[in-house]
């Protein structure tokens, strides 16, 4: 389970970042930055892929009552643009830009770390390790979700409320059957292919 090993080594107050969406073919990048309250913790913080969604739900209320919080998002055009790595670091410092309070310093999940004014450190598997980026996947997590959810009541048919623009089945044969949306992220490779297949088998253009 994460703690505060790393964070106690640092000067605070301490911001940790995630991010959520690398691997989806449709919607954006979005990344999570938290500074927690030491004094109010909300117990069971975990790496959101251990959580269950009801779980994740009620922690991401919890964080989000107790914490300061900021979201970044990298549009599916800038992933097209930039590519999926340079968008996820984009969305980071976003995140942390939106902080109310400035950290003075942050930790992120990954190998890789975003541009920042400030002290930034990437730690790998860091949000099983640090409590505070543990909490950004959280709230990454949860609002990514939703916005799939609401992505897919106005593009029914590809399941995004179940599985979040990844490549499913269910995906996978919506994607051939009604083609590709504004939405989805056209520099990979199964949405790039769609397109070069032509209309959808009913007609519909891309």
């Amino acid at each position: 389970m994460p703690d505060f090993q790393i964070e106690d080594g640092l000067v605070q107050p301490v911001a940790g970042v995630d991010e959520v969406g690398r691997g989806p073919w449709a919607g954006p990048v979005v990344a999570g930055a938290v500074i927690l309250e030491r004094s109010n913790v909300p117990p069971g913080i975990a790496d959101s892929k251990q959580l269950s969604r009801a779980a994740r739900e009620a922690l991401d209320a919890e964080i989000r009552a107790t914490s300061h919080v900021g979201i970044g998002i990298a549009s599916v055009a800038e992933i097209d643009e930039l590519n999926i790595l340079a968008a996820a670091l984009l969305a980071m410092s976003r995140a942390v830009t939106a902080l109310s309070i400035k950290p003075a310093h942050v930790l992120v999940d990954g190998r890789h770390a975003p541009t920042l004014s400030l002290p930034c450190t990437a730690i790998v598997a860091g949000d099983r390790r640090s409590m505070a980026i543990a909490a950004g996947s959280i709230v990454a997590k949860v609002y990514r979700d939703r916005l799939m959810c609401d992505l897919s009541a106005a593009h029914p048919g590809f399941g995004w409320e179940r599985n979040a623009g990844y490549g499913t089945r269910e995906h996978r044969d919506a994607l051939a059957r009604i083609g590709v949306t504004p939405h989805h992220r056209r520099s990979f490779k199964p949405v790039a292919a769609r397109i070069d297949a032509g209309p959808s088998y009913d007609g519909t253009p891309n």
